[in-house]
């Protein structure tokens, strides 16, 4: 073979070479192409009750929407709208049945005109606290409750924060009786709000944004809202004098994300279990966050803007925990839906109660003794 010859034919192998690692990659990045334009992104919507970033409420939600887009890898994305961003506060939750928005964050006492027996799901008047209402939720039947109701109005519901104990709220006014309720125009919702009117007082319903006005304008009497940590922020120390606990009405409220029952059972299964995942992360997280700051936000209160910290009385108590029973055990009786969520809330109830006797109330008498 003489020379000219010789570089032809190497010129043929080369080029044979490179056909063949060019349909390889071609190939390889057809398959790749193939592989992205099978990964879905979920582009979603959040609407919430609370004001925008406002702190632990806002906050939570902002960080459920912020687990959720990381722990999925950006395959959902979820945008939060702060109240009336949207949509108002108070219609988050048709805003996510109907789909205007995936999600929603708020309080199941909020939508008591839906469904009377849904306020069991946030809070009940003398009820449970934060560990408490978590273990009914999660290992009590609570939650398959939840969930059973929730799916009437194409909803899934999850835990997703939680206050602990709350205060009993600020008034321009020394509570010493019962009596000193009657007449009294006071920001409260749920069934702490009936349980006010049968105590003779007046229960207004409004998103937290609007309480700090109406207090400073005398449309309110007095108002709660949540803890030390919350009320700072909102400065109700400029316009109420008296400042009172506990939060007989709210022992530890759940927050709760909605989520669009379509929307949720379009997702893949993983992507399912990183939302719900991601809810029962800032549900934990939350009430962590409340225990840590309340107690600082209250000597802040105290002393440095002098408020005036007062414990109600046991006998307005003892009074308020009557009528509270009587207002709860009303609405067990109106439906068989409500009947069997406080059949199961009245159980565990009792369970808990007795074992917290010589737990958790026991280990803190023992903490404090002299």
């Amino acid at each position: 073979m003489n020379k000219r010859d010789l570089v032809k034919k190497l010129g043929v192998s080369l080029l044979l070479v490179g056909m063949v690692i060019t349909a390889g990659c071609s190939q390889k990045d057809e398959v790749t192409s193939e592989k992205e334009k099978a990964v879905k992104i979920y582009k979603w919507k959040m609407v919430t009750t609370w004001p925008k970033n406002f702190p632990g409420l806002g906050t939570g939600a902002n960080n459920v929407a912020e687990l959720i887009t990381k722990m999925s890898g950006g395959r959902i994305t979820v945008k939060v709208y702060g109240a009336k961003e949207l949509v108002p506060a108070f219609e988050v939750f048709d805003a996510v049945s109907r789909g205007t928005a995936e999600m929603g964050h708020g309080a199941a006492y909020y939508w008591k005109g839906k469904n009377e027996a849904i306020q069991f799901f946030s809070t009940v008047p003398f009820g449970l606290t934060a560990q408490e209402m978590n273990g009914w939720l999660y290992h009590g039947g609570g939650l398959k409750l939840w969930t059973e109701v929730y799916a009437q109005y194409n909803l899934v519901p999850a835990a997703a924060g939680n206050t602990g104990v709350q205060m009993g709220g600020w008034f321009n006014k020394e509570i010493n009786s019962l009596a000193d309720l009657k007449g009294l125009k006071m920001r409260i919702p749920g069934l702490g709000g009936e349980v006010f009117k049968r105590a003779g007082g007046t229960p207004v319903n409004l998103p937290g944004g609007e309480l700090y006005t109406a207090l400073q304008t005398g449309a309110l009497d007095a108002t709660e809202w949540v803890g030390p940590y919350n009320d700072l922020a909102f400065g109700f120390y400029k316009v109420a004098k008296y400042y009172y606990y506990p939060g007989w009405h709210e022992p530890g409220t759940t927050l709760e994300a909605i989520i669009n029952k379509e929307a949720f059972d379009a997702l893949p299964e993983d992507l399912q279990e990183i939302v719900l995942s991601a809810c029962k992360i800032v549900n934990q997280d939350m009430l962590a966050e409340y225990t840590a700051r309340n107690n600082a936000a209250l000597n802040t209160l105290v002393n440095e803007h002098k408020v005036q910290l007062r414990a109600f009385p046991d006998d307005v108590l003892k009074e308020l925990r009557k009528i509270s029973d009587e207002v709860v055990a009303e609405l067990a009786g109106k439906d068989e839906t409500a009947k069997r969520i406080y059949t199961s809330f009245k159980k565990y109830r009792e369970q808990v109660n007795d074992w917290h006797e010589i737990s958790e109330r026991a280990f803190m008498r023992a903490r404090t003794l002299k």
